[in-house]
């Protein structure tokens, strides 16, 4: 109990600590959206055109200005409403956007019904501007809010102080998981659970499971995590919840579902029980026909955008040593076929005779089980490297996109000599097709472990979605930008 004394000075400013940024994230999106309403009837009709007429009917008019006022207030409302403010949302997943997203377009879907039924005409080149300028303001002020409460967390600051409640194993498992993503903002500070060790997981025990609501109380938390409700006896989650009543001490439930993500998981009320459904992951359906179209209007946009800067890395690379400018090797694909698949060579022409030797002479620094990488490969031209460094290397597989063999996001491309050494569940990689980008990508590029790869592919194989692909686009560019790069 002198570790909970200790701890009790310094826990539970987290939560008071992001009452400022809540503010300030209010007034942001308040700015993001005048700009866009404003900015919209700017554009639509200039500074001086149209200044006393804004939407009218044969009853009564309105000013575009006044209509504008009355969009920015309930735009911004909507926000509040929908929760987009709310501390647990804040910093990491989808929610955040999810919520933005649903709030404007509810906004204006009330807008439009409204317009209707009051037969006031609204001109549909402002609202046409509006939208779209308001929605995509959002994302970038949330995005960069985001990442500045990112650096902070990193750094031990804004976090939600958790005390994590269960058995020995799983919580192990759920304070591993909360320190692999600080970004998300739970600090563990105590455990409560059975064992008689002054620590688990290098975070001190400060109790029992049942003990754990009147720590979590007297330490002032702002979160308790329940790793395993089996832990607590029938009946002891729900205590659990009663005893936390009136503290403002938010309970959170791990399930125990690893590895699935939450729109697979429908939670359905069966005689009073909760009853967790998990969907089966699929494969076909309207979703892959709607991925692989954004795969091949995005691949084609994308050859058009970098058409000068691939020029460019094709001249270089040919100047270098006189070799060839593509690299096509062999890689499995979606059901175990086969495809050559088209790089900018980043290594001597040679480098496929000399990496036996490369590979005798590493020392293991990474477990990397059926992958071979090595950072100071003496293999890679000083070409190859720069342009590693970014992936402009990977750039011509958009050619193996266009043709169908790759998809913009999935799992890495494995060579035939790895699917070969593939055991147990590993093979489900190739239910998907392989992906230019990835999890794989945005979390750790070339330093995962071999263990690391395996796990971000599969779960990407069982819950992919078009969502989850424009998220992982999107951050692939701050991966490659990042001072941390491939090699």
């Amino acid at each position: 109990m002198a570790g909970l004394a200790r701890l009790t000075t310094d826990v539970g400013a987290g939560r008071a600590a992001l009452r400022p940024l809540q503010i300030l994230l209010a007034v942001s999106d308040l700015l993001v959206i005048m700009w866009a309403t404003f900015g919209a009837q700017v554009v639509r009709f200039g500074v001086d055109g149209r200044p006393d007429v804004a939407a009218s009917a044969d009853s009564f008019s309105i000013s575009y200005t006044w209509f504008s006022l009355a969009l920015v207030a309930l735009w911004w409302l909507a926000l509040r409403f929908h929760g987009a403010y709310e501390v647990h949302i804040l910093g990491h997943g989808a929610a955040e956007y999810r919520l933005v997203t649903t709030a404007s377009l509810q906004v204006f879907a009330l807008v439009a019904m409204l317009a209707f039924a009051l037969q006031v005409q609204v001109a549909r080149g402002y609202i046409l501007l509006a939208l779209p300028a308001g929605i995509i303001g959002l994302w970038v002020s949330r995005r960069v809010w985001r990442t500045w409460l990112g650096h902070r967390r990193v750094q031990g600051d804004l976090s939600h102080d958790v005390l994590v409640v269960g058995d020995v194993a799983t919580v192990r498992h759920l304070v591993d998981s909360f320190a692999s993503v600080p970004e998300a903002g739970y600090r563990v500070i105590g455990v409560c659970t059975g064992s008689s060790a002054d620590e688990v997981a290098e975070v001190p025990v400060l109790g029992t499971e049942r003990e754990g609501a009147r720590v979590a109380i007297e330490l002032g938390v702002d979160v308790v995590a329940c790793a395993d409700a089996h832990a607590l006896g029938t009946g002891g989650l729900r205590r659990l919840g009663w005893a936390l009543e009136g503290s403002g001490i938010e309970l959170v439930v791990s399930p125990g579902l690893t590895e699935i993500a939450g729109p697979r998981v429908l939670t359905r009320p069966v005689a009073g029980l909760p009853l967790l459904h998990v969907e089966a992951p699929t494969f076909s359906g309207p979703r892959l026909v709607l991925k692989s179209t954004i795969d091949w209007i995005g691949a084609l946009l994308l050859m058009l955008l970098f058409s000068p800067l691939l020029l460019v890395v094709a001249v270089l690379v040919k100047l270098s040593d006189g070799g060839p400018v593509f690299f096509r090797q062999e890689r499995v694909g979606l059901h175990g076929e086969t495809f050559r698949m088209t790089k900018f060579r980043s290594m001597t022409v040679d480098a496929e005779q000399r990496l036996e030797d490369v590979r005798q002479r590493t020392a293991a620094e990474i477990d990397r089980g059926v992958l071979f990488k090595r950072q100071d490969d003496p293999r890679i031209t000083s070409i190859g490297r720069f342009i590693r460094r970014y992936s402009i290397d990977e750039l011509p597989q958009l050619f193996d996109v266009l043709a169908g063999k790759m998809s913009l996001v999935g799992p890495r491309p494995p060579l035939p000599s790895e699917v070969a050494r593939y055991e147990g569940d590993v093979g489900r990689r190739l239910l998907v097709k392989p992906g230019m980008t990835g999890l794989w990508q945005i979390n750790g590029r070339s330093d995962l472990t071999w263990e690391e790869s395996v796990r971000f592919d599969l779960y990407y194989v069982e819950n992919w979605s078009v969502a989850q692909d424009l998220i992982i686009l999107w951050r692939t560019l701050h991966a490659v930008i990042s001072k941390d790069g491939a090699y």
